[in-house]
């Protein structure tokens, strides 16, 4: 079973797919980077919205629990908040300390570049489909050296940039931007399949930089 948004590769997947509220639409609870609770209320409300309202999370379970005649008396999410708030925080054995070591930090040496990157806020994500006007505020997908790697790597502001990690290679166009040297920042999911499905790395990767290849220059196949 999955709840879901949007169609995507998870709800192709499962046997049941529930369609719930978008963060927007419903009231509900984060944590905090210190594990404090922060409650939230819908920012869009039944009156504002076009279509009608998917159930919340909370909703969902206790329609699940109904149907299976296990009755958790959390109608609304009131009730849910004061269950939560009788629990009382955890207090039980916390989990015990990472075993993982720090690895060594990767040395690029000229015509390579540690990877760094992140998802722009507004990319190939799932939640965009069918809004064209909100996909066409995207901003247009760049990569990113320092004037000295740049230089380094035989390219300039302005040049298509391809960066060459264990399984494919991504090209884009570069901007010269003050970041650490033999450093290349991508968008992780802005263009073709995204940086780890196209070039097979993620970031704190070696990866090899140097300017595209033009297609008219590209190695072609001899047919035997």
């Amino acid at each position: 079973m999955s709840l879901e948004l949007r169609p995507s590769e998870v709800t192709e997947l499962a046997d049941v797919v529930l369609p719930v509220a978008a963060v927007a639409e419903k009231a509900g609870t984060f944590l905090n980077w210190e594990g404090r609770v922060r409650f939230f209320e819908a920012a869009l409300k039944p009156d504002q919205m076009t279509r009608r309202l998917a159930p919340t999370d909370a909703r969902v379970l206790q329609m699940l629990a109904d149907a299976m005649d296990v009755h958790l008396g959390l109608p609304d999410l009131r009730t849910v908040r004061g269950e939560i708030d009788r629990l009382g925080p955890w207090d039980g054995p916390r989990a015990t300390e990472p075993l993982e070591t720090g690895a060594q930090l990767p040395r690029p040496a000229a015509g390579e570049a540690v990877l760094a990157g992140h998802r722009l806020l507004l990319d190939q994500g799932l939640l965009q489909e069918g809004d064209e006007a909100l996909a066409g505020t995207r901003h247009a997908a760049h990569a990113r050296v320092s004037a000295a790697t740049a230089l380094e790597a035989g390219v300039k502001d302005g040049d298509v940039l391809a960066v060459t990690g264990s399984s494919g290679i991504v090209e884009l166009p570069l901007q010269v931007t003050e970041m650490p040297d033999r450093v290349v920042w991508l968008p992780l999911n802005s263009v073709g399949g995204g940086v780890a499905s196209d070039a097979g790395v993620l970031p704190g990767s070696l990866v090899r930089i140097g300017p595209a290849t033009p297609a008219a220059e590209a190695p072609q196949e001899v047919e035997a």
